[in-house]
C-alpha cells in the first residue's frame, strides 16, 4: 500500500473526496479542515493500492492539486486492515508488478544531477576497474561495478523518452557525458602516476588477460547481454528491487569498459582503446534500448487491465 497526503484548496476538498471513494483501490480516507498551513488548505489522508495509484494521481494532478496544494506519496509499509486488503484484491494486476509513473519519474529524475558526490563515485569506480583489467583480477572489476552510479542516468534517459520529457533527457545525457569523460580522464592521470611511482606498467595490459580481455572484445553476446540487463534493470527500479538492480550492475560492461578505453589511451594502445569504447557504447544502447521498450510494454499491460479513467 501506498500511502497519499494531500493538502487541497478548501473549495476543491469535495471533489477531491469524490475521486478517493469512487476508487475500490482507496482505503482509510481521512479529512482535515484547514488543517494545511503552507499552503493553505484542508489535508486529506488516505492509503491507496499501488496497483491502483495511476489513474488516482493523474485524477489530482488534472485537478492541478499540485499546484495549488500539495501531493505527497509514500510506502505505507504494515497496514493491518480489512479495508486495505480489500482494496488490494479490487486493484488490478498485483502491487509488486505496478508502476507507478509520478513515483518513478520522482526517483529517477533525481539521479539526472551532476553533483560532486556522483562524479567522484564514477572516477573512483573507474579507476577501481582500471586497475582490476590491469591485473586481470575479475573480483575488482565486479567491485567497480558496484560503486559506479551511472545506472541512475541511464533509468532516466529510458524514462524521459517513454515520458517525452525532453528536459529529464537532456540532463540525463549530460550527466552521463560529464560522469564517463571526468572518470576515464582521472583514470587516465591515475595510471600515468601509478606507473610513475612503479605499481603499474604497460607490459600489464599487453599481456595475456584471460578473465577480462572479453573487456576489449565485443561480439553479438555483448549486445545480448547489455539488452538483458536493461530489461532487469529496468524491472527492478520500477518494482523498488535493490538486490536485483545491484545483480545488474555487477553483469554489465560499462565502466569496466570506460575504464579499459581509458588505461589504453593512457599507454597508447590504440587498438585495445577503440574496442573498449565500442564495447561500451554497445552495452550503453542496449540498456537504453531495452529500458525503453520494458518501460513501454508495462505501460501498455497497466492500461489494458487499470480500470478506465471514467470509474473515478
Amino acid at each position: 500500500m501506498l500511502h497519499l497526503r494531500l493538502i487541497v484548496p478548501s473549495e476543491q476538498s469535495s471533489a477531491v473526496l469524490d475521486v478517493l471513494r469512487a476508487s475500490p483501490a482507496v482505503a482509510h480516507v481521512i479529512l482535515l479542515p484547514d488543517a494545511g498551513q503552507a499552503p493553505p488548505g484542508d489535508v486529506v489522508l488516505c492509503d491507496v493500492a499501488r496497483e491502483g495509484a495511476n489513474p488516482i494521481l493523474e485524477a489530482l494532478r488534472e485537478m492541478e492539486i499540485d499546484k495549488a496544494g500539495a501531493i505527497a506519496l509514500d510506502e505505507a509499509g504494515v497496514v493491518l486492515s480489512t479495508a486495505a486488503d480489500r482494496a488490494a484484491h479490487l486493484a488490478p494486476g498485483q502491487d509488486v508488478d505496478a508502476v507507478v509513473w509520478e513515483e518513478i519519474e520522482h526517483t529517477t529524475g533525481q539521479q539526472t544531477r551532476v553533483s560532486v558526490t556522483y562524479v567522484i563515485l564514477m572516477a573512483l569506480a573507474t579507476i577501481i576497474a582500471g586497475i582490476g583489467v590491469m591485473l586481470d583480477n575479475p573480483i575488482l572489476v565486479i567491485g567497480a561495478m558496484v560503486v559506479s552510479p551511472e545506472f541512475g542516468p541511464l533509468a532516466a534517459l529510458c524514462v524521459g523518452i517513454v515520458q517525452r520529457q525532453t528536459d529529464v533527457v537532456r540532463r540525463s545525457l549530460v550527466a552521463l557525458v560529464v560522469g564517463f569523460a571526468a572518470a576515464m580522464a582521472v583514470t587516465v592521470l591515475s595510471t600515468w602516476l601509478l606507473t610513475a611511482v612503479g605499481l603499474l606498467d604497460r607490459s600489464m595490459l599487453l599481456d595475456d588477460r584471460p578473465l577480462t580481455d572479453f573487456i576489449w572484445r565485443p561480439d553479438a553476446l555483448s549486445w545480448v547481454v547489455g539488452f538483458l540487463a536493461g530489461v532487469a534493470g529496468m524491472l527492478s527500479v520500477t518494482s523498488a528491487r535493490a538486490g536485483v538492480l545491484i545483480g545488474v550492475l555487477i553483469s554489465v560492461t560499462t565502466v569496466t569498459a570506460a575504464a579499459n578505453a581509458a588505461v589504453a589511451l593512457a599507454y597508447g594502445v590504440m587498438a585495445e582503446a577503440a574496442g573498449s569504447t565500442l564495447q561500451l557504447l554497445i552495452n550503453l544502447v542496449a540498456i537504453i534500448t531495452a529500458g525503453v521498450l520494458t518501460l513501454l510494454v508495462q505501460r501498455l499491460w497497466w492500461q489494458r487491465i487499470s480500470p478506465r479513467r471514467t470509474t473515478l
